[in-house]
């Protein structure tokens, strides 16, 4: 696990490379004048201050104050200069993970978001980004310049007087095994922390996507509890982090103090022959505290880095998974001028998980410019059909063809450009209505009116105060659910695909308005090829063929006189208690 987790990391920071070798240049050199500047000092106790002369030669302690001044100047510009490096690094590097972790949500297939709740993907792209960005600007930026400080500074003390190093390095043992043993227990207690923050925030996604549900039902209060409950149970998951981070940067701080006190001893007991001046006394004290100084920020950062190692490992665990990416690329493009729109089902079975049929064996054929729908109780496959057309998912038997072309053999983007779906449930973005039509095609406002006219939508956009650039609330909440279903009618004709696919699109539309818009279906369904899915029996009695559908199987086929004269049939039956249903 550590090694796949370095390997991501190594992942992230491997384009960055020329940059983190400049950076670590930078901390290379301030990691010299931190060397020198305790140095500086030890000279004028030693050479100066003890002799109780001002200089020595050409040398005066105000030129040696001149050159400590300018250390600490050039030392506070290449921090300035590393530390912005490292934080444009760190803010490009996390650019270029959330889009690409953005990138593969919308390619992933319906397969995957099936499986993976739309709350962890938000989590994933949001908090977990974001911890990886703490982790960059917090540690990232100095933990270069930190393990070069401490190798070079021990390297010094060693020189200086390698028994004393020795010495001091009794200490390093215990602060290793310290570290350890308190890191694991971090390791754990972030994974804990993590999951509780994990379903804090999916809870939190999913009941502002559903507030109209707890108003609805009243359960504003049960919310709350479970909001209580779950906040509670993040606050005990941060409690032991916080407990045993407060321990490690005690124990670090005696450490320290225990260093600094065995070097005074030592050189007061000229302990093994260890005989220092003054100067090299504090030079010494100075170096190990230097030491100690990055080792207790690495340690501080502890939680940072444990809970971005966390999301790195959580983010790449959805990234490595290419099998649900959907191949854009790859396929036979269909040209618009050459699509003619017949459609075959040939031995068709399908199943979400394992061997659990939905569709057995379905054979059908839909002619160019044909209009067909598709009957039957729920779960009897309809809307099943509708999604293997768009390849939404991948078939366990036999085949679909557009055009007698293998539909696995299309160019998913050619396939879905030309194959358009009008849903029973519009999603209408907070943008403007022109937005919301033309999806980023740069339509003209022309084209855009043209379509909202088809749609019959042309009076409710013209009353609005600025027309098509509107801008409509969060999930379309300013329209009524007939005009946000007018909307979907008038983009779906602005994009003007192939075949047409109605999937209970006039569900949310009164019946007045459905009659008009019927007109606009009729025109279209004379020129394209034209599947419907519709519970009102009545938007359909014209459709050239009709499919009735039971347990995933075809049992009957015809259009609606043919289908009206068996008494006995399922069709038959199913539009008889349908205006019974109305009459009543």
């Amino acid at each position: 696990m550590k090694n796949k987790t370095f390997s991501r990391i190594y992942k992230l920071l491997k384009p960055k490379t020329k940059s983190l070798m400049i950076i670590s240049i930078l901390a290379i050199v301030i990691t010299i004048g931190e060397i020198i500047k305790p140095y500086l000092i030890k000279v004028v106790i030693d050479d100066y201050l003890s002799m109780e002369i001002w200089q020595k030669g050409a040398i005066t302690i105000g030129i040696i104050g001149a050159i400590y001044i300018a250390i600490v100047l050039i030392g506070s510009f290449l921090n300035f200069v590393s530390s912005t490096a490292t934080d444009m690094v760190g803010e490009d590097v996390i650019y270029g993970l959330r889009n690409k972790l953005y990138k593969y949500i919308v390619k992933a297939n319906i397969p995957f978001h099936d499986r993976t709740p739309s709350g962890i993907l938000f989590v994933r792209i949001t908090s977990d980004v974001e911890d990886i960005t703490t982790f960059f600007n917090d540690v990232v930026t100095t933990i270069a310049k930190d393990i070069i400080m401490i190798i070079a500074l021990a390297v010094m003390m060693v020189s200086i007087d390698p028994k004393l190093t020795l010495i001091c390095l009794v200490i390093i043992p215990f602060v290793i095994l310290t570290s350890v043993i308190i890191t694991k227990i971090t390791r754990k207690l972030q994974e804990y922390s993590k999951k509780a923050k994990t379903k804090l925030n999916i809870f939190l996604a999913e009941s502002i996507y559903g507030v109209k549900i707890i108003k609805l039902f009243n359960r504003q209060y049960e919310k709350e509890k479970e909001c209580a409950e779950l906040s509670n149970d993040f606050y005990k998951s941060r409690v032991p982090m916080g407990f045993t981070e407060g321990i490690l940067i005690a124990l670090m701080v005696i450490f320290e103090n225990l260093s600094v006190t065995l070097i005074v001893w030592s050189c007061m007991n000229h302990f093994f022959g260890i005989s220092l001046d003054v100067g090299f006394i504090y030079i010494f004290i100075t170096y190990l505290k230097q030491i100690f100084e990055p080792i207790q920020r690495i340690i501080e950062n502890f939680e940072t880095i444990q809970e971005a190692l966390v999301s790195i490992n959580k983010i790449y665990d959805i990234l490595e998974h290419k099998e649900y990416l959907e191949d854009f690329e790859n396929g036979i493009e269909l040209k618009d001028e050459d699509i003619k729109g017949k459609i075959e089902f040939k031995h068709v079975w399908f199943a979400y998980e394992g061997e659990d049929w939905v569709l057995k064996d379905i054979n059908f054929v839909i002619e160019p410019g044909q209009s067909i729908a598709f009957v039957g109780r729920t779960g009897s496959g309809k809307t099943t059909i509708i999604n293997l057309i768009n390849r939404f998912y991948e078939i366990q038997k036999g085949e679909i063809l557009i055009d007698g072309i293998n539909i696995k053999d299309i160019n998913l983007r050619s396939l879905r450009k030309n194959v358009g779906i009008i849903l029973q449930d519009t999603f209408i973005y907070a943008k403007s209505i022109k937005e919301n039509i033309e999806l980023n095609e740069n339509l003209s406002d022309e084209a855009i009116m043209e379509s909202i006219n088809l749609a019959l939508a042309g009076d409710f956009v013209n009353s609005l105060p600025n027309g098509i650039e509107e801008i409509a609330h969060e999930k379309g909440s300013s329209f009524s659910s007939g005009q946000k279903q007018l909307l979907a009618f008038a983009r779906i004709f602005a994009h003007n695909p192939s075949i047409f696919i109605l999937d209970e699109a006039t569900a949310n539309i009164d019946t007045e308005t459905e009659k008009l818009i019927q007109q606009s279906i009729d025109k279209i369904s004379k020129e394209k090829t034209s599947i419907f899915i519709a519970h009102r029996l009545s938007t359909i009695v014209n459709v050239d063929k009709i499919i009735v559908l039971s347990d995933g199987n075809i049992i009957e086929q015809g259009n609606h006189n043919e289908l009206m004269q068996n008494k006995d049939g399922y069709y038959n039956k199913l539009y008889n208690a349908y205006y019974k249903n109305l009459a009543v």
